[in-house]
């Protein structure tokens, strides 16, 4: 009986979100297959962070279209890609602090894409007038990503309510990154 990549993909990603340093059999057990068979489908640990990556990626940039970054305000789609971002939140947090995928010549030029998409989004505010300029887009980018990671880490650990996640990202960002009439 052939194996389901993706279903092996999807379970190490739940695990992994939860248990960043869960091992290999562990991602077997959790995926209902043995580790021989876990190998064959992922040369090791490397391998499989690999393909969460992909995984990732294109979540996110799934994401991002669905948020029309493009359309009404600034922070109309900056809360409309959080939302959509959500579901991913747990895969993008595990990934984020994974440093083997931000070093080498082997980095994934999906990341330079997210990194693009999102910082339009967040010059086009400054640009509209709506957030600050003092702050780089490439900055409140990585903040992004910071909150969203935090967020995910705080819905999983039961600190935060799932149906706050959005809302409380959003607020705390645009609180920081709202421009200000000068005094």
């Amino acid at each position: 009986m052939p194996v389901d990549r993706e279903l092996v993909l999807r379970s190490a990603a739940a695990l992994l979100t939860r248990k960043a340093t869960a091992t290999m059999d562990e991602v077997a057990k959790t995926a209902g297959i043995s580790r021989a068979t876990l190998h064959r489908l992922f040369a090791g640990r490397d391998a499989l962070v690999r393909a969460l990556e992909g995984l990732g990626i294109e979540e996110c940039e799934a994401a991002l279209d669905t948020a029309r970054l493009d359309d009404g305000t600034a922070q109309e789609a900056l809360r409309r890609l959080v939302k959509e971002i959500e579901p991913a939140a747990g895969l993008l947090s595990f990934l984020v602090t994974e440093n083997q995928l931000f070093e080498g010549d082997e980095q994934n030029e999906g990341w330079a894409r997210l990194d693009a998409r999102i910082a339009a989004l967040f010059r086009r505010g400054q640009e509209s007038g709506e957030f600050r300029i003092d702050l780089t887009p490439a900055w409140l980018t990585d903040a992004l990503y910071g909150l969203i990671s935090s967020g995910a880490w705080a819905v999983m650990d039961g600190r935060v309510a799932a149906k706050d996640f959005t809302f409380m990202i959003v607020e705390l960002l645009l609180g920081g990154a709202l421009r200000r009439a000068e005094p």
